[in-house]
């Protein structure tokens, strides 16, 4: 969208701005009539966010005071200050952060957008579930659209949402037994998940790992027809991809996380969060080795987090919300620079 400050281009776009403006203020109404806090947390960290897929923008930052330089990042998530918040002592907290993520650019994605993130101590990835469902209805009302819509596909919030585990997932839409590949996260099966997914039409690569094999079967089985009707809660990934989730108590494979997803397209990622400091300090590490194997770099460790970790994250869940893409669902937008009020150039 070049020049897209001209007055013809930008009157195109105002009537979903203007939406924006609606669901913010119904977002904010919501989580105040809740006891959440609004928290603002600084862009400029230690750690961008250690997910081995994600690029991060480097800076320099200078200290007048003695003159040292020391590398920082932008973050990718606000997670790691917002829990140092709950260590700090709130209980409920919410915060519209800005985030940054290189690499990233297409009709759902753009190296700057923003993230609706919120922690509550004392409650369960499943009561996230519900607070979630609870919170995209109301910002569906709020602009007064009959259903969420995207590229053909419609979902109505208001209706009860469907939720289904990965596992069934894998074995209603693609015949895939996939806890039988993957029976503990340093013995996953790569040989039988390919075996599986060629079954159903899916070329295995060179050099794929589990990982890779799950993700092609995901994205061409799966993703694109969760969420139709009404949004749907994918939940309990393998443990392997927990990211900074706990261990299902119920389950020793699996991981307590949840994706929401409307019309085919991610919403949101939710965690029952991980408050042991030496199995994050271990996850770390071996999300760094991944990325180096990867792409040959690695972020530092945000020390303080794992820091705040020892000294004590209270029992508490947390999910991030891909706010532009809950205002394109809602204003019926193609493209997420429709509903941005100024694109990154």
């Amino acid at each position: 969208m070049q020049e897209w400050w001209r007055p013809d281009r930008f009157a195109a776009r105002r009537g979903r701005l203007e939406q924006r403006g609606r669901i913010l203020g119904a977002v904010r109404d919501f989580f105040a009539a809740r006891g959440y806090v609004e928290v603002d947390t600084p862009a400029l960290q230690v750690s961008p966010g250690l997910e081995p897929h994600l690029r991060a923008f480097a800076t320099m930052l200078h200290d007048p005071r003695d003159g040292r330089a020391a590398e920082r990042y932008l973050h990718t998530s606000p997670e790691f200050a917002m829990k140092k918040l709950l260590v700090a002592g709130l209980p409920r907290i919410w915060q519209l952060a800005h985030v940054f993520r290189d690499g990233e650019r297409s009709a759902t994605h753009h190296p700057e957008f923003a993230m609706l993130e919120w922690y509550r101590v004392g409650a369960s990835y499943r009561d996230l579930m519900d607070e979630c469902e609870a919170l995209v209805g109301t910002c569906q009302l709020a602009v007064g659209a009959e259903a969420l819509a995207w590229r053909g596909g419609r979902a109505d919030a208001r209706l009860p949402w469907r939720r289904l585990s990965v596992a069934a997932a894998f074995s209603e839409l693609c015949g895939i037994d996939l806890l039988a590949t993957a029976p503990d996260p340093l013995a996953l099966d790569v040989e039988r998940l390919a075996a599986m997914a060629a079954q159903i039409g899916i070329t295995p690569h060179a050099g794929d790992d589990w990982e890779a094999l799950f993700f092609r079967s995901f994205l061409e089985r799966i993703e694109p027809v969760l969420g139709l009707g009404a949004p749907t809660i994918l939940y309990d990934y393998p443990l392997s991809m927990a990211a900074l989730s706990r261990r299902s108590p119920e389950d020793p494979r699996l991981a307590e996380r949840f994706e929401v997803y409307v019309c085919g397209l991610e919403l949101a990622n939710a965690f029952g969060e991980l408050i042991d400091a030496a199995e994050q300090r271990a996850r770390f590490a071996a999300d760094q080795a991944k990325k180096r194997a990867l792409y040959g770099e690695a972020y530092p460790i945000d020390e303080d987090f794992l820091a705040a970790l020892e000294h004590g994250l209270p029992p508490c869940a947390g999910i991030a919300l891909g706010f532009d893409r809950l205002v394109m669902l809602a204003a019926g937008a193609e493209d997420i620079e429709e509903v941005l009020w100024a694109p990154v150039r």
